[in-house]
């Protein structure tokens, strides 16, 4: 590690919100650095749904910056904690998930991971916490238990806040942050990362380590990146969401969208590009926003694809959008030339995900055919072969008659 351990931590404090604490971190740093020993850099996943999307990328990010510097990141897959549900955040109790959701979700998280992670086996580290949670008795989890008090568990806000509004709040709901804890103690782990909704569950990792007689991890919490709405965190139950393995022009597309004023946030929490550049690229007198949209959507692109992908998209991008042409790639609909009414076309063509989303698109003005607008989703539309049809700026299908 040639880095100073004053470049270090600037380095790694670049797009956090706290560490718990810097002077700890420094002092872990600086012991590494004598020994040669590898820091162990624990982020834990729970596969409650099968997608990775660019907001887990923000702390998959700091997690590579740790293992540029050498050290090993330790990946749990949470498969025995996502069957409790954390609480984080969240009004309600979160429902329960089978071991067989569970596992299905988790099949493709090492590898859309391995997008941002050096995934060779000295700078990474897999584990599944149900190796040793599902081997638990009762007598340890009841002295996990008594590591902390109902006084200590109570003082995280979103159980404080279901409390005020007569809200119900579950024995077991108290377990998971527990647990997550001793994920710390068994993986021995040197830091913790997390989004700020993660702060609570970290630090009483920080206590379970100390009672089970190990130093306390250092917690590094990052921001929660805003979905493409622009207000709420970016979440696929909420779609607005750009996933890790999203096709590159869609990605591309989605990327153009967000709103000028979150371009500062995307850039730093995505990117590598030094700080002042950034500044530059989001003063609309120095730099035109589609200029800088261009440069970040390229620039994630390229980290989860390549450069001559990313070159492709922007190309593309700019042929539909600027100069108004149809895309290359557009999927191609097999069917019948029986007509079929306008919103049930759309969710044939798989452009939409419900009638009623194609209903209200169609209504909005937002579809085309044939480059002429409709606007009664009840129309019947006899299809016929090289039949366009355009949902919104992005989404296009190319009708093929059977014969």
């Amino acid at each position: 590690m040639a880095e100073t351990i004053a470049e270090q931590i600037k380095l790694l404090k670049r797009g956090t919100v706290e560490i718990f604490t810097e002077d700890e971190l420094a002092k872990k740093l600086a012991d590494a650095a004598k020994t040669g020993k590898q820091l162990r850099i624990k982020l834990g996943l729970d596969p409650t749904s099968p997608d990775i999307h660019l907001g887990h990328t923000v702390v998959l990010r700091k997690m590579r910056q740790f293992q540029n510097l050498g050290h090993k990141a330790v990946l749990i897959i949470g498969d025995y904690t996502a069957r409790i549900g954390d609480p984080t955040g969240q009004n309600t109790t979160r429902p329960m998930l089978s071991p067989e959701q569970i596992e299905e979700n988790a099949k493709t998280y090492l590898a859309q991971a391995g997008k941002i992670l050096d995934t060779s086996k000295d700078k990474l580290e897999v584990k599944h916490n149900s190796e040793w949670l599902e081997k638990m008795s009762l007598m340890e989890l009841i002295q996990l238990a008594a590591k902390k008090t109902v006084a200590q568990m109570l003082q995280r806000d979103s159980f404080k806040l279901r409390l005020q509004n007569d809200i119900d709040v579950y024995t077991h709901e108290f377990i998971y942050p527990l647990m997550q804890g001793y994920d710390s103690v068994v993986v021995k782990s040197d830091v913790e990362l997390g989004g700020t909704d993660q702060t609570f569950n970290n630090l009483v990792g920080r206590d379970i380590q100390r009672a089970y007689g190990q130093q306390p991890q250092i917690v590094i919490t990052v921001p929660i990146l805003v979905g493409l709405d622009g207000k709420e965190k970016m979440s696929k139950s909420k779609g607005n969401y750009i996933g890790v393995t999203d096709e590159p022009n869609d990605m591309f597309g989605k990327i153009m969208s967000i709103s000028d004023d979150r371009m500062e946030n995307y850039f730093t929490l995505l990117t590598a590009l030094p700080a002042e550049k950034i500044t530059e690229l989001v003063n609309s007198e120095k730099t035109h926003p589609k200029e800088a949209k261009v440069l970040l959507a390229k620039t994630i692109i390229t980290q989860l694809y390549n450069e001559k992908t990313a070159d492709a998209a922007a190309a593309e991008f700019d042929k539909v959008f600027a100069q108004g042409q149809l895309p290359d790639d557009m999927p191609e609909v097999e069917m019948s030339a029986e007509p079929i009414m306008a919103s049930k076309l759309l969710v044939t063509c798989k452009l939409v995900p419900s009638g009623s989303e194609a209903k209200r698109m169609i209504k909005q003005g937002a579809v085309e055919i044939d480059k002429k607008k409709i606007d009664d989703p009840n129309v019947l539309v006899t299809p016929v072969d090289g039949m366009i049809i355009q949902v919104g700026k992005r989404k296009f299908a190319k009708i093929k008659v059977l014969k």
